[in-house]
């Protein structure tokens, strides 16, 4: 079964911005009953990402761990940078720039795509390589 790809369109160029939208969309799967692998950048997203959960809305917490500290504990959100040794999510939150090889491990990918210039032209490739691979990724645009 293909996966469902959403790219996400944010007006804003900030990092800070994509990150808590990150952290929002985590949320709102968790509340749904899903569970969420964000794949970052790099171990400092990574980090970033970890503490931001805890304090991106007043009163924000999502249940979640870093791919390094995992344990056999179910967790519904896992942050890494790397690939996860188990597909145990429903949900992949992209923050990179490439589509990792091992997307088709998950039933939904959302891909988050800030305003910078960068950030929209390896958005569109990602979505074009989406479609040469048969799917069908929706466009929601953030304000």
């Amino acid at each position: 079964m293909m996966a469902r790809v959403d790219f996400y369109i944010l007006e804003q160029a900030k990092d800070t911005e994509r990150l808590t939208f990150t952290c929002r969309l985590a949320d709102k799967a968790v509340k749904q009953g899903l569970n969420v692998h964000v794949h970052s950048e790099s171990s400092a997203q990574a980090q970033q990402l970890d503490k931001l959960m805890w304090t991106f809305r007043q009163d924000s917490f999502v249940p979640h761990v870093l791919a390094e500290n995992k344990t056999d504990q179910p967790n519904p959100v896992v942050i890494g940078h790397q690939q996860p040794d188990k597909y145990e999510a429903d949900v992949l939150i992209n923050l990179t720039a490439e589509v990792p090889a091992w997307y088709i491990g998950f039933e939904r990918v959302a891909e988050i795509v800030d305003s910078s210039e960068q950030a929209r032209e390896s958005g569109r490739a990602r979505f074009r390589w989406y479609r040469e691979q048969g799917c069908e990724p929706q466009t929601h645009k953030i304000g």
